[in-house]
């Protein structure tokens, strides 16, 4: 499945967090609502996760004054999420696609080629999500230099 594009409306999805909360994207839209940071990320406590999540979390005043939330989601399982989360004490939800379901509806669930060895798993993606559901940017493969200013950036310009 592609990625889906600016102007589309993103794909629902309702995932545990690292608590085990369900987690819906509808319930952050509407006039009342908040704009969605969505990234996905490969793996918990890694090197370039771990740089994305504390970016986000360091960032994370700029991103609530622009009434947005930030929500990273993998396929880890939510004790994962949830260890990680307190170890770097992360004040945002980690949404846990274990089946890789909500990966494969945005597209990010792709093959992946490590020194010669093939395997899936998530493309580092963001997507940003405004009030009515619409995707207003997208991020794809992700370099994590510099991409939580980008995004604040982007933010900015809503």
């Amino acid at each position: 499945m592609s990625l889906p594009e600016v102007g589309m409306k993103a794909p629902f999805f309702t995932l545990p967090d690292q608590s085990g909360k369900k987690i819906k994207l509808k319930d952050f839209l509407g006039p009342a609502g908040k704009n969605v940071v969505l990234y996905f990320y490969p793996r918990d406590d890694t090197p370039g996760c771990t740089k994305e999540a504390c970016g986000f979390r360091d960032s994370i005043s700029q991103f609530q004054s622009a009434e947005t939330v930030v929500m990273g989601v993998s396929t880890d399982a939510i004790d994962s999420h949830q260890k990680f989360a307190e170890k770097f004490t992360l004040p945002f939800s980690l949404l846990a696609d274990e089946d890789h379901a909500v990966a494969e509806k945005y597209g990010v669930w792709v093959e992946k080629n490590m020194y010669g060895k093939k395997s899936m798993g998530i493309q580092r993606t963001t997507f940003l999500i405004d009030k009515s559901g619409k995707i207003v940017a997208v991020w794809p493969r992700v370099k994590v230099e510099g991409h939580i200013e980008e995004v604040a950036q982007r933010l900015g310009t809503m």
